[in-house]
């Protein structure tokens, strides 16, 4: 049986306006999960672009 190929990996790109909501969830401590829901992100993919920003995301417990 033949192998399936792989679906190539689903990059977008992160707009100025996605931004903007990033740092307005961040400023709020809006939890990551749900971040990631409403953006269509994973929460691995939102962590490494507030890192890069250096804006804290989500809040501690």
């Amino acid at each position: 049986m033949a192998k399936k190929a792989k679906k190539p990996i689903g990059r977008r790109d992160y707009t100025p306006g996605d931004l903007k909501m990033l740092r307005a969830h961040s400023k709020a401590k809006t939890p990551v999960a749900k971040i990631a829901k409403q953006m269509k992100r994973t929460e691995g993919s939102l962590r490494q672009k507030a890192i890069k920003l250096g804006i804290g995301l989500g809040h501690q417990r």
